[in-house]
Parts: structure tokens; C-alpha cells; sequence
């Protein structure tokens, strides 16, 4: 529908586990990675889109679970260091697990500050980082596909991260750097501007 133009999937490991580190501009986020990824994708997703009664509600959660959603609640504290866990456990199977270091979408385009649950993640499991730039998904609206002229969506997927360097690095540094060389690559990647603060002009 969206005619996604993919470039770099062939940077993302055949084997092993992989942490796939986005922007994120909208919803459609979590739909077009894994259906542009080579192998299947796990993610977190709000645990309200799983819970909706009626038809919409099951509809919701078949559609979700499908493209392999994972349900989480949006808190901080114990509910945020499962959220970390549910994402390491998934990486310790071998799977491929995205996640988006802003922690919500952008709504002014730019990229913001990354959150440093990715990198502990990527640290606690050593799953490859492959940096992914989503390029015109905040652009697309309901029907905009039928429209005539219609701008393409863009996936980048970028070379895995080297953190070689950084064995032996006491965790919150490497932490830290890990999340900079993550938001570094994906600002190459995307094309945006970065921020430099935390995104706090959304709750989806």
C-alpha cells in the first residue's frame, strides 16, 4: 500500500540475536519494520491494545500478536524493568527484538535524546545493534496510499554497531556511549535533526 522502498537488509545478522534500534515518527512504525525486516521481529507494545472488548478489541489483539507484539504496560519503576526483561529474554532466544530509543514518537521531526533501556539490553544480552532510519512514515495518513504522487516510505537498515571497544567498560559509561553511537547512527541514517533532549512532546 505504502510502496516501503527498503534499503540495507542485508545488514541485519541471519543468526544469532539482534537489537534493532529505531526513530520513530508513527504509529506505522511497528507495522513497517517487521514487515521490511528478513527475519521475524518482536517489539513492545502497549498493553491497552491488547485488552479492547468487543470485535475491535480481538481484532486488535490477532493483528498485534501477529506481527509479534509483545504486551507491556507504560510505567516507570517495576513495570519499566520488565518491560527490559521481556525485551532480554526475547534477544536471549536468538530473535530479533526493535525498540525505539526516544521511548515515543516524535512529533516535530527531530531526534531526540535516546533512553538508555537499549543499551542495557544490548550490553545485558551482547545482542548485535543494527540501527534502523524510518524516513517518511510521520508523513502518511489514512487512504494517502490511493492519493496520485504519493511520497515513498523509507527503511534504512544500517551496519551493525562495533562495540568491541567498549569490553571492559564499566556499565554506565558504556551504557551511555552505547546509546550516543545508537542515536548517531540513526540521525545518519533518517536524515534528522537531533534534538539533544528527551522527547516529551508525546504519550503514544
Amino acid at each position: 500500500m505504502y510502496r516501503p522502498r527498503i534499503v540495507g537488509r542485508a545488514n541485519v545478522p541471519e543468526r544469532g540475536p539482534v537489537l534493532l534500534a529505531s526513530n520513530h515518527l508513527a504509529a506505522l512504525d511497528t507495522v513497517i519494520i517487521p514487515t521490511s525486516a528478513i527475519r521475524p521481529v518482536q517489539f513492545l507494545i502497549k498493553s491497552s491494545y491488547f485488552t479492547g472488548p468487543g470485535i475491535l478489541g480481538r481484532f486488535k489483539r490477532w493483528f498485534f500478536t501477529s506481527i509479534g507484539g509483545v504486551p507491556v504496560h507504560r510505567a516507570t519503576g517495576r513495570d519499566a524493568r520488565a518491560a527490559l526483561d521481556a525485551g532480554s529474554s526475547i534477544l536471549r532466544a536468538g530473535s530479533v527484538f526493535a525498540v525505539f530509543p526516544e521511548g515515543t514518537r516524535s512529533r516535530d521531526g527531530k531526534l531526540h535524546a535516546g533512553h538508555g533501556g537499549a543499551a542495557w539490553m544490548a550490553r545485558d544480552t551482547g545482542a548485535a545493534v543494527v540501527p534502523v532510519g524510518l524516513i517518511g512514515t510521520g508523513t502518511v495518513r489514512p487512504l494517502s496510499h490511493l492519493l496520485p504522487g504519493r511520497p515513498r516510505i523509507e527503511v534504512r537498515f544500517g551496519d551493525p554497531l562495533d562495540l568491541t571497544d567498549l569490553e571492559g567498560v564499566p556499565d554506565g559509561k558504556a551504557r551511555r556511549e552505547i546509546t550516543e553511537r545508537m542515536m548517531a547512527a540513526i540521525a545518519r541514517l533518517s536524515g534528522q535533526e537531533r534534538s539533544g533532549s528527551v522527547n516529551a512532546t508525546s504519550r503514544d
